[in-house]
């Protein structure tokens, strides 16, 4: 491991902490990327690790004058309503923050020219907010100028961002560190990830991802019914998953109803998933299909990019049922075929229980993060602990499943579906 895990700071801390905390983390605690008796034999010094995160007793920024803003960017995921309550509560009760900003509308509300006044946050605002799906600051998608969202920053007077967003959002929030920091401003800007495909690196799970999860139970068990209902019944579910086939591996476990899935981390032909499907239709007369929305696009080309530089998908599973539906016409044998898209119902939900405590906790260490004045930082979660992850390494790849590990031959043994599908 030679990537630079060092997390900046704004400055030296001198105040002490007003928390009653019976715990409080040293600078020097890590947490082991690689926990396993040959990662260990195989490092040659100091093994590779991640900053502890959990309260500092001496912080940077003095709470009674200090100000804070939140903004949240990109899709709605389940939990980003309970994030702003707790960052709300955090910062308010265990802090004594008082000034605390929710930016509307993503990074437009950085941008003086859209007039999004930000809305004033308090918990009474925020109490009730994580029973309720979405967000109340409002989203959007697509990046915004850098020096002119410090500029904003710097105007009002506002000591700690936090960006609560996927993988674009906290490019965005890397911009702004690196713009504050040339103009040698005390600002610290902590990245909460959010995406709901779980796929940021250095971290081993994301909110929302275990909401998908369950919520997708529902659709696979009606695909299901649906198969197996009418004669040579198809189902087939489209779950979230641009690069990342996480939920649609961890919701095939969960069911295991499923017979078949497809990811984007692996291709496959058409020719070779029609005969599977015809051989699994002629012994047990049903199959249900989960697919990955970012799976097969070699197969469906799409054109152009969104309006946060992603490119857009085709629609793999409008062209599976079409697909499907035809070879099986083609074959003459009479064939089923329902499709289930629940992508939006789940991403506006609100978050399950699990969910909702990992917001908490997420946001929690995310305020002791910018009360030490850290910055540049996301924080995440490794090896069962909070910790603190450089910007720059949590954007630089994607997660993805390893389909040669353990996780992909669970789904293999799950399914009963072939390894080699291109």
């Amino acid at each position: 491991m030679t990537e630079d895990l060092r997390i900046e700071k704004v400055g030296q801390c001198i105040f002490s902490s007003p928390l009653d905390s019976a715990v409080f983390i040293t600078d020097s605690e890590g947490v082991l990327i690689d926990a396993t008796l040959s990662g260990c034999e195989r490092c040659q010094g100091e093994p590779a690790s991640l900053e502890m995160a959990g309260p500092r007793e001496k912080i940077f920024f003095k709470p009674e004058t200090s100000r804070a803003a939140l903004v949240t960017c990109g899709g709605l995921c389940p939990g980003l309503n309970d994030v702003i309550r707790a960052v709300v509560m955090v910062l308010w009760y265990r802090y004594g923050v008082k000034e605390i900003l929710g930016l509307r509308y993503g990074y437009e509300g950085l941008i003086a020219s859209f007039n999004h006044e930000p809305l004033v946050l308090n918990p009474e605002l925020v109490e009730d907010i994580h029973r309720d799906g979405g967000t109340i600051l409002g989203t959007s998608r697509g990046p915004q100028d850098p020096t002119l969202m410090a500029d904003f920053l710097s105007e009002r007077k506002i000591d700690m961002l936090f960006t609560i967003g996927g993988d674009g959002t906290q490019r965005g929030a890397l911009a702004i560190t690196r713009e504050i920091e040339k103009r040698g401003l005390a600002i610290s800007v902590i990245g909460i990830p959010k995406t709901i495909d779980n796929d940021i690196s250095f971290t081993e799970r994301t909110f929302g991802f275990e909401t998908a999860v369950a919520m997708s139970q529902i659709p696979i068990t009606g695909a299901h019914m649906e198969a197996k209902g009418v004669r040579n019944g198809i189902g087939i579910v489209k779950l979230m998953g641009r690069e990342s086939g996480f939920i649609a591996a961890y919701a095939t476990l969960a069911s295991s109803d499923v017979n078949l899935v497809l990811i984007p981390e692996i291709h496959f032909s058409l020719e070779k998933v029609f005969a599977y499907l015809e051989e699994r239709i002629v012994r047990k007369r049903h199959a249900v299909i989960v697919v990955a929305e970012g799976a097969g696009q070699e197969h469906v080309p799409a054109e152009g990019t969104d309006a946060s530089g992603n490119k857009k998908l085709g629609d793999i599973g409008l062209f599976l049922k079409a697909a499907i539906t035809e070879y099986f016409s083609r074959r003459k044998i009479p064939a089923a075929v329902r499709y289930i898209d629940p992508s939006y119902t789940i991403r506006s939900a609100p978050a399950t229980p699990e969910d909702s405590v990992f917001c908490f906790q997420l946001a929690e260490n995310a305020v002791h993060a910018a009360m030490s004045g850290r910055t540049g930082m996301v924080v995440g979660i490794w090896n069962g602990h909070f910790v603190h992850i450089p910007i720059r390494l949590s954007v630089k790849d994607r997660k993805k499943i390893d389909t040669s590990g353990l996780l992909w031959q669970s789904v293999l043994d799950n399914t009963g579906q072939p390894r080699n599908l291109a």
